[in-house]
């Protein structure tokens, strides 16, 4: 990573982003500052325009208005140095599944123009740290959902990008493969690069993230640290903190007839 690049710019910004679907707004007018080496979680309920925002921001969907960018670069204007600059997870991911998993790491490291002996080197190290190294040979297609996920995040990040775009990274995922991503994403985040981040498991939000926006009905509601979410609303937790933030009751559910006796 060119430790200059995006000195005195924002790592991902947005700027009115907007997208419409004939009628419905799905992100409304959003505008987005964030620095480089944070991890940063953008949340909100199913529908809140998360993984909207996120397509737009790295040019898989063109927004109705306004703009968005990595560094000094703006994705609709110049795509390929945004593209060269990003790694994606998105929520539902196609991978090349007659491809073994190393074969697929060799060929996104190609795709990127890396040398070949140094792209080796990533991969059998991204294998070893997600606990891949064993599977490394079999057909992607062979792989469980937990795995897929794993292998398509070592494709994400294998070229060193300046900003790694997560979207649900965690579903699907076991526990022991949850605490190996985490780790590998923590090790990225100290080495400078930026995370963005969209998921449900606040656990893992809280303990990970060093900002979070969330966002209602595509625009974003509240901007802030965690301990800052959770002073704002009287709340303890992140996940307290997101329902208030949301307009919700965090103690809402209780059912009285779930504590008395039919009999």
């Amino acid at each position: 990573m060119d430790s200059n690049t995006l000195n005195g710019v924002p790592a991902v910004w947005t700027r009115s982003l907007t997208r419409r679907f004939g009628k419905t707004v799905a992100v409304d007018g959003l505008d987005l500052s964030i620095a480089r080496g944070e991890f940063y979680g953008l949340l909100g309920q199913n529908g809140a325009g998360k993984t909207t925002t996120i397509k737009m921001i790295v040019g898989l969907l063109r927004p109705s208005d306004g703009t968005a960018g990595v560094g000094p670069h703006d994705t609709w204007r110049d795509p390929l140095e945004v593209k060269r600059r990003i790694g994606v997870l998105p929520e539902e991911f196609n991978l090349y599944e007659r491809l073994t998993g190393a074969e697929l790491l060799d060929f996104t490291a190609a795709m990127h123009g890396l040398p070949k002996q140094e792209a080796k080197e990533r991969r059998d190290r991204l294998l070893e740290m997600l606990d891949l190294a064993d599977a490394a040979n079999k057909l992607v297609a062979d792989y469980s959902r937990g795995m897929r996920k794993k292998v398509a995040l070592a494709a994400a990040i294998i070229h060193g990008p300046e900003v790694l775009f997560l979207d649900e990274p965690f579903e699907g995922v076991d526990p022991v493969s949850a605490r190996l991503i985490q780790q590998l994403l923590v090790r990225y985040t100290e080495a400078g690069a930026t995370i963005v981040f969209s998921g449900h498991e606040m656990h893992l939000v809280e303990r990970l993230c060093t900002r979070i926006g969330i966002m209602v009905k595509g625009r974003l509601a509240v901007e802030d640290t965690p301990e800052g979410l959770c002073a704002r609303t009287g709340t303890t937790n992140v996940e307290d903190a997101f329902i208030v933030a949301v307009g919700g009751d965090p103690d809402r559910g209780e059912l009285s007839w779930l504590h008395g006796s039919s009999g």
